[in-house]
């Protein structure tokens, strides 16, 4: 039976899988488990390696510091090319207030965190491992950790302290601190979820990001007898004419299709313009297009050939060149208005009018293959992943700092993949994942981590937490969540009249926390506090890896 326990003890590869194989599983499993209603989802694995360590078992230390600090990597580049296409946009409009929040929220715990540092004698590794748990960020204390491991090949610090334990030791009143302040809001300000839940329907009602359908009958003398193109000239909006019905005919229109009084057209628009157009066109009538006869349909085509990636739809020439209309372009599910500089991405769902062969000849030159769409695109996640590490070791040399700052091996894919996801297009780089794909690949990293964490802290984690400081870092991280989030928490609602909902999110999102944005959803039967959440996670994640490294350099 010696096999048996070289197999379970030892630093053997098969010892070291197995190992990974049981905390992984089994910290997934109990994850699931909701406690009150909550569930810490993932962040179990790491209590499950931090028991497994206790009781004994260990990995090889090269094997566990390369597994951890790959996972980590895997992790942050997945929730950059995420989150990447949305960074930018997330600043536009409403966005820029949120993010200010957020912001708000990530120097509130900094100056909690300061306060507590100077006014005891708690060392800054174990505040910035606190701080992580108590935000419920990952990615930052992995950021922080490798500060430190680079510290000590600087020669700057003598030996890597474990911040792991502080993280642990905060994560679960984090959760359900933010969780708390969402509560104490809600007493405070008296809130009517009914009528918050109204106020984002009727918010919703008069979004102009949906295309709306409509049917206008030509009854304006003076656009009668000019082309399409004039016509789309003179009326200084957004739409696309699918379809026209004259004398009782139904065709696709071109640019030189002569516009006559009595004709009717199916138009795509946003709902803001309907009666701009109304006023211009003439009367909207009802009609049911499908039930008319006629050899024209509507197709969805996908775009899955990489050349087209980057590619405006006006480019494409579908009414001179195929006799299409393009209405509606779905991406990630949201449906956008087909304009002719809307520029397109591999994945996209493309609406277009016209007869079916000329339909066929467009699928056939776009791709229109789903298949396509299920292999990975290996080659820019590696090119991704290299260039991230080549930009996390950059050092960077800024006045005050015990050392030069490197984005790391968090840091540096972070960036790259946020920059591939916006932009990777332009480079001819095919960025697109399926949401299945990203977010298995963002499960296994954080998995890898979280369990190599908890191995690594475990044998001294009881000591560290039940005696001495422990219970105090417990009450600070109670302190780091809950104070900036009440504070933010009433500000946007006093001062910016936030919807209770959207401020759910955006409490959430500025703690990149999933528990709290799954119980914010559950309260709120609808999608705005994931909203939120998507607006202010990507500055949120990103100013999260930065800060725990900068208080690792400014104060060690």
């Amino acid at each position: 039976m010696d096999w048996i326990q070289n197999l379970l003890t030892g630093e053997s590869v098969a010892h070291t899988v197995i190992l990974y194989a049981f905390v992984i599983a089994t910290g997934v499993w109990l994850g699931k488990r909701k406690i009150f209603g909550i569930s810490l989802g993932v962040t179990f694995v790491l209590f499950v390696g931090l028991l497994v360590a206790h009781l004994g078992q260990s990995v090889n230390r090269d094997i566990l510091h390369f597994t951890k600090e790959f996972g980590l990597i895997l992790f942050v580049y997945s929730i950059g090319l995420q989150v990447g296409p949305g960074f930018f946009s997330s600043f536009k409009q409403g966005g820029m207030r949120l993010n200010m929040l957020a912001i708000g929220v990530v120097a509130l715990n900094l100056a909690v965190v300061c306060s507590i540092y100077a006014l005891t004698d708690a060392s800054m590794p174990d505040l910035v491992g606190i701080l992580s748990g108590a935000v419920t960020n990952t990615p930052g204390l992995g950021a922080a950790q490798q500060t430190l491991s680079q510290l000590a090949v600087d020669g700057k610090i003598t030996e890597v302290p474990e911040i792991a334990s502080g993280y642990a030791a905060a994560y679960p009143l984090g959760v359900i601190g933010i969780i708390l302040s969402m509560i104490i809001i809600r007493a405070i300000f008296r809130i009517n979820n009914e009528k918050e839940a109204q106020q984002i329907k009727d918010e919703s009602d008069a979004s102009t990001l949906v295309p709306h359908i409509v049917t206008y009958r030509v009854e304006n003398k003076l656009i009668a007898g000019r082309t399409l193109e004039k016509l789309t000239l003179l009326i200084d909006r957004n739409f696309v004419v699918s379809r026209i019905q004259k004398n009782g005919e139904v065709i696709i229109p071109d640019d030189n299709t002569i516009i006559d009084e009595g004709d009717l057209l199916l138009t795509v628009l946003s709902e803001q313009d309907e009666d701009a157009l109304k006023a211009f066109i003439g009367s909207i009538v009802e009609m049911d297009w499908n039930a008319l006869p006629s050899t024209v349909v509507s197709r969805r085509i996908v775009v899955t050939k990489p050349e087209y990636n980057g590619r405006t739809i006006g480019s494409l020439r579908l009414r001179m060149g195929y006799r299409l209309n393009a209405t509606r372009v779905n991406r990630a599910g949201i449906d956008l208005l087909a304009t002719p500089n809307l520029v397109l991405q591999i994945g996209d769902r493309m609406t277009v009018v016209g007869r079916q062969e000329d339909i066929n000849r467009l699928a056939s030159k776009l791709g229109n293959s789903l298949k396509r769409l299920n292999e990975p695109n290996m080659i820019t996640i590696f090119i991704g992943i290299f260039l991230g590490i080549l930009l996390g070791s950059l050092p960077l040399s800024i006045p005050g700092m015990s050392s030069s700052m490197k984005l790391g091996l968090a840091g540096g894919p972070l960036v790259v993949a946020i920059l591939i996801g916006r932009f990777g297009h332009k480079l001819k780089l095919v960025t697109y994942t399926s949401t299945s794909a990203n977010l298995m690949l963002r499960e296994i990293g954080i998995c890898l981590f979280l369990a190599s964490v908890g191995i690594e802290a475990g044998g001294n984690f009881a000591e560290t937490v039940f005696s001495g400081d422990g219970l105090l870092w417990v009450l600070w991280g109670f302190l780091i969540t809950c104070i900036p989030m009440l504070i933010i928490g009433i500000i946007g609602r006093w001062k910016f009249k936030l919807n209770y909902f959207t401020l759910m999110g955006l409490m959430s999102g500025s703690m990149t926390d999933p528990p709290a944005l799954a119980y914010a959803n559950k309260v709120s039967g609808n999608d705005a506090p994931a909203v939120a959440y998507s607006t202010v996670y990507p500055l949120t994640m990103f100013l999260r890896v930065l800060t725990a490294q900068l208080l690792i350099l400014f104060f060690v």
